[in-house]
């Protein structure tokens, strides 16, 4: 781990290999260690840079108003890179799209798995199926709060808990409970968003897109990977893949790797 003052905050992220910049930007509900798989596997070809965003993982969240769009960029100018392509999950999706279009020179490539896209609204689908398989929870309580959000997000709709691997259960509840203690924190900050945000705006990027979702998380995912492909002018959108959830690249490194290896060249 290396740690960098980037826009008057230290961030923490993990940096292998030669070659042509790979930034990896994790899920809303994880850090920078859910890419311990890709790590390894890309460095081979690329420079792989696995960033932990403001407030999340080693990352510090100084009181003040910032944009993760903007630390990213910060990130890129502090290590002399003039363009990277960016690697998303979930939340991480959003940032990157978010960099893209704030930032078009300095974005190579995007790489979306299970992405979220700023402004997008929940389905009422997706709110009754957390009802359903979650329900409330304490917000005080990270610990059922974390395993009611893998139940929701890892796990998915379709699966129980039990089909799924419970290392990989276990490591995600622990990512997401520190994780939720960032989104507590971050609630206390402004945090700049894009205006008009990125769902409104998808057909502005032009440079190559690869998205992807896995086939076990909640459908509103899969839509949005859809509506990705169909408003960026030439984006690739590869099947869902089977028997994997919200953090496809760590439930599925083997397929992930290999997709991003091809894609990126």
């Amino acid at each position: 781990m290396t740690k960098i003052e980037i826009n008057g905050a230290s961030l923490a992220y993990d940096d292998l290999g030669s070659g042509t910049p790979v930034v990896l930007l994790h899920a809303g509900i994880a850090d920078r260690r859910m890419w311990r798989e890709q790590l390894p596997a890309l460095a081979a070809r690329h420079r792989v840079i696995a960033l932990d965003l403001r407030g999340y993982g080693d990352s510090e969240l100084p009181a003040a108003p910032f944009a993760h769009h903007d630390d990213v960029v910060g990130l890129l100018d502090a290590l002399g890179l003039p363009q990277a392509a960016l690697v998303g999950c979930s939340f991480g999706g959003a940032v990157a799209i978010d960099t893209a279009l704030a930032y078009p020179q300095r974005v190579g490539a995007l790489a979306l798995f299970g992405t979220a896209v700023g402004g997008n609204e929940w389905s009422e689908e997706t709110n009754d199926l957390w009802e359903e398989l979650v329900g409330d929870t304490d917000p005080d309580d990270f610990a059922a709060s974390a395993a009611g959000e893998v139940r929701f997000w890892v796990v998915g709709p379709g699966r129980r808990p039990e089909d799924v691997d419970p290392a990989l259960i276990r490591f995600a509840e622990e990512m997401d409970r520190r994780a939720l203690a960032a989104e507590r924190a971050l609630s206390a900050v402004d945090v700049i968003e894009l205006d008009p945000p990125a769902i409104e705006r998808l057909g502005e990027l032009r440079l190559p897109v690869l998205v992807t979702a896995g086939a076990a998380d909640v459908p509103d995912i899969g839509r949005l990977a859809d509506r990705i492909a169909a408003e960026v002018p030439g984006a690739v959108r590869l099947p869902d893949l089977p028997d994997a959830g919200h953090l496809l690249p760590l439930e599925r490194p083997d397929a992930a790797n290999a997709a991003l290896l091809h894609f990126l060249g």
